[in-house]
C-alpha cells in the first residue's frame, strides 16, 4: 500500500465528521426509525452504504485521470479540500440553529423501499458529492495509489457511515423526542462545524 495508516485514519475521521453533520441521510434514518423502528431503518443504512461505495470509485477514477494530465494538481486539490472543510464548518456554525425538515416519502414500509430510499438519498446528497468529489483527493496522492489503497478507501467509505447509521437507527427510538429538539441540533451542528474546521486545518499538514 502506498497510503499510510495515518492517511487512512485522517480519512476515516473525515468520514465520521461527515456522518455527524446533519443532512438528508440523518433525516432519512430518523424518519424511518421513528416510523417503523430499527427494522425499517437498517435497509436504508445498507442503501446509503452502497452509495458510499460508488462515490469514492467515481472520484478516484475521474480525478486520477485529470491528475495524470496536469502536473502539480494534487497540491492544488489538497488546498481545495482544506478550504472546503473550512467553508462547510463555517456554514454549520453560522446556521447552527437550522432544523431538519421531515418528508413522509422516506417512511414507506418495506425492506426494498428502505434500500431504494437509501440509494436515492446518498446519490442526491450534495454533502456527499462535495466530500467525495472535492475533498477526498486532498487526503491521498491519487497519482500513486494502488488497487489495495483503493480497496481500503472503499471499505472505510462503506464501514464508517454504515456503522454510524446503524447506531443512530438503533438509538433514535429511545431519544427521538430529544434528538430533534432545537437545542440538541444546535449543539450537534456546533460540534460538527468545529470538527470540520479542525480536519480542514490538518489536511495541508499531511
Amino acid at each position: 500500500m502506498s497510503v499510510s495508516v495515518w492517511d487512512l485514519t485522517l480519512y476515516a475521521g473525515g468520514l465520521f465528521v461527515l456522518f455527524l453533520t446533519p443532512g438528508p441521510v440523518w433525516l432519512a434514518v430518523m424518519a424511518r426509525a421513528m416510523s417503523g423502528g430499527f427494522k425499517a431503518a437498517w435497509p436504508l443504512a445498507v442503501g446509503v452504504a452502497c452509495g458510499d461505495i460508488l462515490w469514492p470509485l467515481v472520484a478516484v477514477a475521474g480525478v486520477s485521470w485529470i491528475v495524470s494530465e496536469i502536473a502539480g494538481l494534487m497540491e492544488i486539490l489538497r488546498w481545495v479540500a482544506s478550504v472546503m472543510f473550512l467553508v462547510m464548518g463555517g456554514m454549520l456554525l453560522r446556521h447552527a440553529d437550522a432544523r431538519i425538515e421531515s418528508d413522509s416519502a422516506l417512511t414507506r414500509p418495506g425492506v426494498w423501499a428502505g434500500f431504494i430510499a437509501g440509494i436515492a438519498v446518498i446519490l442526491g446528497n450534495p454533502k456527499a458529492i462535495l466530500f467525495y468529489m472535492g475533498v477526498l483527493p486532498g487526503f491521498f496522492d491519487l497519482t500513486a495509489i494502488t488497487w489495495l489503497d483503493i480497496s481500503a478507501i472503499v471499505v472505510l467509505s462503506f464501514l464508517v457511515p454504515f456503522a454510524g447509521n446503524l447506531c443512530m437507527a438503533g438509538l433514535v427510538h429511545r431519544v427521538r423526542w430529544h434528538i430533534t429538539s432545537p437545542s440538541v441540533l444546535r449543539r450537534i451542528n456546533i460540534v460538527s462545524g468545529c470538527l470540520l474546521i479542525g480536519v480542514g486545518c490538518l489536511i495541508p499538514l499531511v
